[in-house]
């Protein structure tokens, strides 16, 4: 586990954001067919009702997620990733945590999101268990997708 780290509202605007999550899209599409990498390009990481946060230790970018607004009282969890170097180090939970408070403290009662089924998920789907989210139907413009999973926690 990682002392100090550092978890703030990110603009985007340094780019490492932006360079970790467009390596995530590329990864995603190994292990996933295009039509089910719902991974965030570019242009709807600008997105009206998104607000991201990275995750650091000292200058390096850690870690990102964002909430995507869906309703007043329902918000989507997209783009956690870690970069490769703090995978393991308790840097995904810390900002998990994190994000969840948040979406507690902007009167969201439920966080939603969509992971892969492939075994290269199996971490992401652990940590998402762990933190008392649970499978469900698909949400907001999701539909069924044998390489989806969409997943839930009141809050």
């Amino acid at each position: 586990m990682i002392e100090k780290i550092h978890i703030a509202v990110d603009d985007l605007s340094d780019g490492k954001v932006v360079q970790l999550l467009q390596s995530h899209r590329q990864e995603m599409l190994k292990h996933s067919p295009p039509g089910s990498v719902h991974a965030l390009d570019v242009d709807a990481m600008h997105a009206p009702g998104l607000t991201f946060w990275s995750a650091s230790v000292g200058s390096a970018i850690a870690a990102c997620g964002a909430l995507k607004q869906l309703s007043d009282d329902h918000t989507e969890l997209k783009s956690m990733k870690a970069s490769d170097e703090f995978v393991g180090k308790g840097i995904g939970r810390a900002l998990l945590l994190h994000l969840l408070s948040q979406a507690k403290r902007r009167g969201y009662t439920r966080v939603s999101l969509e992971t892969g089924t492939m075994d290269a998920f199996l971490p992401a789907r652990g940590l998402y268990h762990s933190a008392g989210f649970t499978n469900c139907e698909p949400f907001g413009d999701y539909v069924y997708d044998r390489h989806s999973v969409c997943m839930t926690l009141v809050i």
